[in-house]
């Protein structure tokens, strides 16, 4: 990522990266499953098919609540009826008027659909107990404007189990504290646009204090849904979806438009699955059964470009023509591994490579893992943004390098076998834990070990590996790693097509 910012440092004001979108699923410990419910109605003596009685006053209670909220801030809670309603735009056109100061902005109220519960009786073991079943019941919308986190909304739900969902943005919660901190700052939408101080910004954004936001959400529920107080626990909080960007500022849209079209246009015809794979920080195997693709979209925006790999994704596109925003996207912050302790039934435990936890207690770890993403892209876009180092490097590897007597010819990267070898390494499973030579036979898989032996030994003699002490592993260094992405643009972006040109 330096290498792009330090290449266009006359033509960049800074770089940001913080938390975008943010949702939250909030659950209530020991009634958010089926059996857990019954475990509490048995405990309190309720009676299973006396479910529905004991819910209904909660029900009740939401909503006088939701009344009361919105009649003490001169509020009418608005019934959605469409389906394609954008409640965001009707709150952007309501804080126009009512200014963006703390404090509610506006309740909305929809049939929904939710979990529910439906008492039954087995026939078979005479056990009475409750199932999850599909349901809808009525939901609330708590639209309103917090003093740390900005413009948030609450979803609340009228019927057991009581899941929220709760949104925030992480732009939001950096400009407040840059308020705080009394370091300038201009924004559009959920973008920076200049930062007085970069530097501090960044510090700010990567230490969040998760105890902090956890109070302050555990707070905000009892003020829109207060049967909370009818259990011993609060809501446990837990990651919907959550979006990381990095954001490269420029001076000037002119100066973004030259060097952002070239990037796009060759990053959709070069990024392949592996790449998407070491993007994310994952190694791509045959067992691999989610989808994986990119997309290019033309927004009233901009235009943007996604790469997926299942339930996670990474994004880059123009933000109001100015800043280059990359962004990791995630449903299902469980792809994510990282090394950790796990804790087992048995009460042991073990330090091993494991899934992300999905608490917000996994906060900043998801900071480290997510930024490394967006870094990781960003670098492999500063690769081929600039390819004329590496054309003067694929002019030094194709000499033959002389030692100890000996003779070791250069590489042309447009020769099928050499082409075959280069397209192997830089495959994205090498790039994260690194090749060997039998991993090589599986790919190259017309090369015998002593072959591939001696393709490794050209590999490192010309700089291009480099071998990791003690193991029988390999890695590119960053000279073979420009080497490669250019001789592979140069391929598939100019030459592939010319030779199409002349031979249709």
């Amino acid at each position: 990522m330096q290498n792009f910012v330090e290449r266009h440092s006359t033509k960049i004001k800074g770089v940001i990266s913080c938390f975008d979108r943010i949702v939250l699923t909030g659950t209530i410990p020991g009634v958010c499953y089926a059996q857990g419910m019954t475990s509490f109605l048995f405990t309190n003596n309720i009676r299973i098919f006396d479910f529905t009685q004991w819910a209904e006053p909660l029900r009740q209670e939401i909503r006088e609540n939701a009344e009361k909220v919105a009649a003490d801030n001169g509020l009418e809670i608005e019934f959605i009826r469409k389906k394609n309603f954008r409640k965001e735009g009707r709150i952007s056109d309501i804080i126009k008027q009512r200014g963006d100061h703390p404090g509610l902005v506006h309740i909305y109220s929809a049939m929904e659909a939710c979990t529910a519960y439906k008492p039954w009786h087995n026939k078979t073991t005479h056990k009475t107990y409750l199932k999850t079943v599909p349901g809808k019941c009525l939901h609330y919308y708590f639209y309103f404007i917090d003093a740390e986190l900005g413009l948030c909304y609450l979803r609340v739900p009228t019927w057991a189990p009581f899941r929220l969902q709760f949104y925030c943005n992480g732009h939001n919660l950096l400009a407040s504290k840059l308020k705080k901190k009394k370091i300038g700052f201009q924004m559009l939408d959920n973008v920076f646009v200049q930062i007085d101080d970069f530097d501090k910004a960044q510090e700010f954004a990567d230490d969040i204090n998760v105890k902090r936001i956890h109070k302050r959400l555990n707070k905000i529920v009892k003020q829109y849904c207060p049967i909370i107080r009818h259990f011993v626990n609060d809501h446990h909080w837990s990651f919907m979806q959550v979006e990381y960007a990095t954001d490269i500022i420029f001076k000037k849209k002119s100066d973004l438009k030259l060097i952002y079209d070239e990037i796009v246009r060759t990053a959709i015809h070069s990024v392949k699955p592996e790449n998407i794979a070491t993007f994310l920080g994952r190694k791509l195997h045959g067992g691999y059964q989610d989808e994986m693709g990119n997309n290019f979209n033309t927004r009233i925006e901009g235009t943007c470009i996604k790469h997926r790999m299942g339930k996670v994704a990474i994004k880059m596109y123009d933000k109001f023509g100015i800043v280059l925003r990359v962004e990791t996207v995630a449903n299902d912050v469980s792809f994510f591994k990282h090394h950790r302790r796990v804790e087992h039934r048995d009460g042991t435990w073990e330090m091993k490579t494991a899934p992300l936890k999905k608490s917000i207690y996994s906060l900043p770890m998801l900071i480290e893992l997510m930024k490394a993403s967006n870094r990781r892209y960003i670098e492999f876009i500063s690769a081929i943004d600039d390819p004329s180092g590496g054309i003067k490097d694929l002019n030094k590897i194709s000499r033959s390098v002389k030692e100890d007597d000996r003779s070791y010819r250069g590489f042309n990267l447009f020769d099928g076998d050499d082409l075959e070898l280069f397209s192997a390494i830089i495959r994205g499973e090498f790039n994260i834990s690194g090749f060997t030579n039998k991993s090589l036979r599986k790919v190259i898989k017309n090369k015998k070990g002593h072959q591939v032996s001696r393709l490794l030994k050209r590999l490192r003699k010309h700089g291009l590996i480099k071998k990791i002490g003690n193991t029988y592993k390999y890695y590119l260094t960053a000279l073979g790693r420009r080497v490669t992405a250019t001789a592979l643009k140069l391929r598939e972006m100019y030459i592939i097509p010319s030779l199409r040109g002349v031979f249709a």
